[in-house]
């Protein structure tokens, strides 16, 4: 699939697989601005990238297991939605739940992007149907 995307500053990079296609599902995203992540104070990270998804498809912006992992960063609104008709600059809103501060370079890789279809739907008003669960949820099925 052929996605449009757009360098909104000439020293963006674009999203890429580490591996291929045929064994990553998420290209790495790239930062285009230094930022100082404080604990626990969200940052608002610019790519220097927009783009075009296409009509029945989101980019989704994920996490990096690595800086969670080994820092503490992780994205609060994890996944991110970016919808179609949006053709902002892609940004990457980050928190670093870690105890000391953590430097974010421009050129870091510093989320993932996945590409997805998705549905769209009408409400149907009505009577939901029986099911064995019901209502239960929020540890309902036990520990």
């Amino acid at each position: 699939m052929k996605v449009r995307i757009q360098r909104l500053r000439s020293d963006a990079r674009l999203p890429q697989y580490a591996h291929g296609p045929l064994e990553d599902a998420g290209l790495d995203v790239y930062a285009a601005e230094a930022a100082l992540l404080e604990p626990n104070v969200p940052a608002l990270v610019g790519t220097g990238i927009a783009i075009e998804a296409p009509p029945g498809f989101e980019a989704q912006i994920r996490p990096r297991s690595g800086l969670a992992a080994k820092h503490a960063i992780i994205l609060p609104n994890s996944p991110g939605t970016i919808d179609p008709g949006y053709r902002g600059e892609v940004k990457v809103i980050l928190l670093n739940l870690g105890k000391q501060a953590y430097q974010i370079n421009a050129g870091d890789r510093i989320a993932q992007l996945v590409i997805g279809r998705y549905e769209a739907v009408e409400w149907e008003e009505a009577d939901l149907s029986e099911s064995k669960r019901g209502a239960g949820g929020f540890g309902s099925s036990g520990r």
